[in-house]
Parts: structure tokens; C-alpha cells; sequence
């Protein structure tokens, strides 16, 4: 080897130390950018819908009318549609007395759909210790309604039990009875 070409090596040597940070810190951004460049990010925007409060109000009670009872007793069978029937030892006297079933406005958002639960049963009392109980409550609609421009009439029967020989008397529950409603 000629110490031309010797020179020679020894400035391509040192060319390439010179090279050897600059291509290092190529590399290191190419990696790094490809990272930066690998994450990305999505957007989501977010919403809710405010509903006005379900409100229920009672615009009608339930009343069974007037009956006349004998000594074996029976059932007063009232619909949300304000019929009733009889059974067992009752008769119908010749004024009937108030009869309807309760009603109920439910107010809420435009067409939203809710929930209705009735109770179980309840008593009613003349005060003096006597007392029936009415159950197998109905309504219409009936578990589900379906509000029409934010408004709905619920109506509701139910079952009174009458004993047999039941005291004469007004029989009434003060307290009312609790019919409730929710959103679905």
C-alpha cells in the first residue's frame, strides 16, 4: 500500500467518525418520529338530554258507590273504566252513590315512555274499628304508558272485599293510595 492510498483510508476513517454522530442522531429522529408519528388521537363529542321532571297528580278518586250487604258478604269489582260489578251476597241498592274509578294526569317530557306501579293492597275504615280491604288493583294504561306531548290520564280500579254482615257506615282511607310513576 502507497501512502497516497494509505492518506487516503486514513481521510475516509476520519470522514466517517465525523459521520458517524450525524447519521446516529438521523436515526434516532427517525425513530423517534416514527413513535410520534404512531400515536394518534381520536375526538368524541358528548351530549345529554334534559328531561322535564314526571310529575303525577290525582284528579279523581276511587269510589265504589253504594251496596247492600248480606249475611255471606262478596266483592266489589271496580274497572278503570268506571263499571262495576258484583258478586257474592251484595245487591245493588236503588241509588248507586258515587261510583268512579280514580284518575290521574301524569305530566313529563314530550312522548316519553314511564313505568306505573300500583299498590298491592290497602285498607279502608269507618273509624269505629270496622274495616275492608281492596287489592287487585288495574289501571289503563296498564305498566307502561306512553306520554302524548308530555301529558297522560291514568285511570284506576281495583277490588273491594266487603264482610260478610260488613257494619253499616262511610268507609274511607284518609291517607289515599300511592300510585307511582318513572321513567323507562
Amino acid at each position: 500500500m502507497n501512502a497516497r492510498h494509505y492518506s487516503a483510508e486514513i481521510i475516509k476513517i476520519k470522514a466517517l467518525k465525523k459521520l458517524i454522530p450525524i447519521i446516529t442522531t438521523i436515526i434516532l429522529m427517525a425513530i423517534f418520529t416514527t413513535s410520534l408519528n404512531a400515536q394518534v388521537t381520536g375526538t368524541a363529542t358528548s351530549s345529554v338530554t334534559v328531561l322535564t321532571p314526571i310529575a303525577i297528580a290525582n284528579v279523581g278518586n276511587l269510589n265504589f258507590g253504594s251496596v247492600a250487604v248480606s249475611e255471606t258478604g262478596g266483592k266489589i269489582i271496580l274497572t278503570p273504566s268506571s263499571i262495576r260489578s258484583i258478586s257474592g251476597g251484595l245487591t245493588y241498592p236503588s241509588v248507586s252513590g258515587n261510583v268512579s274509578a280514580a284518575a290521574f294526569t301524569v305530566t313529563g317530557f314530550g312522548s316519553s315512555t314511564y313505568s306505573i306501579l300500583l299498590p298491592s293492597s290497602l285498607s279502608i275504615s269507618d273509624g269505629a274499628g270496622h274495616s275492608m280491604a281492596i287489592n287487585a288493583f288495574t289501571s289503563t294504561p296498564s305498566g307502561i304508558g306512553i306520554l302524548s306531548s308530555g301529558t297522560q290520564t291514568i285511570n284506576v280500579g281495583a277490588t273491594l272485599n266487603v264482610g260478610a254482615s260488613q257494619v253499616a257506615g262511610d268507609y274511607t282511607n284518609g291517607t289515599g293510595f300511592p300510585v307511582v310513576v318513572n321513567y323507562n
